[in-house]
């Protein structure tokens, strides 16, 4: 779309913003099936609403009842997240959720699977909540989301005055996108972290990063040592339409590479690209109100199985590996060289573009998009 063409990365051409959208080709097929596609996407949607008022129940009830006995309050939240999210999965049509482990180097057979431990971190992008069911129910760990200033508003003033210029550049011989007057946005430091709900993360899902209060923040650090399971992180920070990987923030904090005393699961996560009887199931545009229940509708609508990529990087090949080289991966690393590292190695693995746009960046496609709606 024209009026969102400064908010295509300048070095690839990416939008990496904007929900993906099915060819306008009309399929008599599937406007035959609307109705009954209807009534599924709303029995799906209730049933889902069932499961997470379950899921309230065993966890912020009776698991807080249960807190003076640690054991028994993580075999509740066990029961009432991994079992429950792999139930949601069910519902909404994953059947199956086949993953990969994704060697570095030909002709290396991976040794081991992944294993994360309480403490470690699993490091991924962000493309939906549906990849925070599946790690819900795969791993029952421990999310976390950044905190952080807002970026300067002029950012956000400044993607209205960019010009567009259809056609093809003189000389060139490539198509003229658009012609940039906005910079990418600086980062922004990461002023710590909270730890969240699986379901306030679910609806914090394509938002951006909170910004400080009353509340006391923690380091990274300081809560994965306190954590009784993996902590999850999305360096992110927001989730994009998955064509692309954004910019990482500086969310380790200097962390060495190797790490010490724990250890770090990569992985990356991608999604077909939505047709006119599969919606899009990224979600990079957040719901005004009880986010993310339009965009949960819609992908209840199709009648065929839905399918997730995920593809994970084998432990003796990740940056916790004594044998990890940096300048391997990274030849001029950055202030948070972890940060650089996993960033490189996710994009190998989902043999994705990197786009210069960050978090900072989706703030000001926010304020934008919802100041044309």
């Amino acid at each position: 779309m024209e009026k969102f063409s400064s908010f295509r990365d300048p070095g690839t051409g990416i939008q990496p913003f904007l929900a993906p959208v099915p060819s306008q080709e009309r399929d008599l097929f599937v406007t035959i099936l609307t109705p009954i596609r209807a009534v599924v996407a709303v029995i799906r949607t209730a049933a889902i609403i069932v499961l997470i008022s379950i899921h309230f129940l065993l966890v912020h009830v009776i698991g807080f009842i249960c807190r003076p006995v640690p054991p028994l309050q993580d075999v509740i939240s066990w029961l009432g997240t991994a079992l429950l999210a792999r139930l949601a999965l069910y519902v909404i049509g994953f059947w199956s959720v086949p993953t990969e482990l994704i060697v570095r180097k030909r002709g290396k057979i991976p040794e081991n699977k992944w294993n994360p431990r309480a403490g470690d971190l699993i490091v991924s992008n962000w493309s939906s909540w549906i990849e925070v069911l599946w790690l819900a129910y795969k791993y029952n760990p421990l999310f976390v989301l950044p905190v952080a200033n807002a970026p300067a508003a002029s950012s956000a003033r400044d993607a209205s005055s960019i010009s567009y210029t259809p056609g093809r550049k003189t000389g060139t011989g490539s198509a003229a996108i658009s012609s940039f007057n906005r910079v990418l946005s600086s980062p922004e430091v990461i002023r710590g972290f909270r730890q969240v709900s699986l379901l306030e993360i679910i609806s914090s899902t394509g938002n951006t990063p909170s910004a400080p209060s009353s509340v006391p923040l923690r380091s990274l650090d300081d809560i994965r040592r306190s954590a009784r399971s993996p902590v999850v992180v999305f360096p992110e920070c927001t989730t994009s339409n998955g064509r692309g990987l954004l910019r990482f923030a500086d969310v380790f904090n200097g962390a060495s590479v190797p790490p010490k005393g724990y250890n770090i699961f990569l992985m990356c996560v991608r999604y077909d690209p939505p047709t006119p009887s599969q919606p899009s199931l990224s979600h990079s545009v957040p719901g005004a109100t009880l986010n993310p229940l339009r965009h949960l509708l819609q992908i209840c609508t199709s009648l065929s199985p839905q399918s997730i990529s995920i593809r994970q990087l084998p432990l003796s090949e990740s940056p916790s590996s004594q044998l990890f080289i940096v300048n391997e991966v990274v030849p001029e690393p950055r202030s948070d060289v972890l940060a650089e590292v996993c960033a490189v190695l996710i994009a190998r693995m989902g043999k994705m573009k990197r786009v210069g746009f960050g978090w900072e960046d989706k703030y000001a496609f926010l304020d934008f998009y919802r100041g044309r709606r």
